[in-house]
């Protein structure tokens, strides 16, 4: 994982465009970018996976 670039939720949520509820409505139905939780509770997704997530959007589309 040295070297992924982690993003905060906020920036994550800037990205795509949308609420903090509706991501994690999304995440319920496993629907989401794949996040990792801090031992101190703070949630990161790398970009790698935000990255995969998008283009998953972009085939489930077409």
């Amino acid at each position: 994982m040295a070297g992924t670039k982690m993003l905060k939720l906020p920036e994550v949520l800037t990205e795509i465009g949308m609420s903090r509820a509706a991501f994690y409505r999304m995440r319920a139905r496993g629907q989401a970018p794949r996040i990792r939780k801090l031992p101190n509770g703070q949630v990161r997704v790398s970009r790698r996976d935000l990255d995969a997530w998008w283009e998953h959007c972009e085939e489930s589309a077409a």
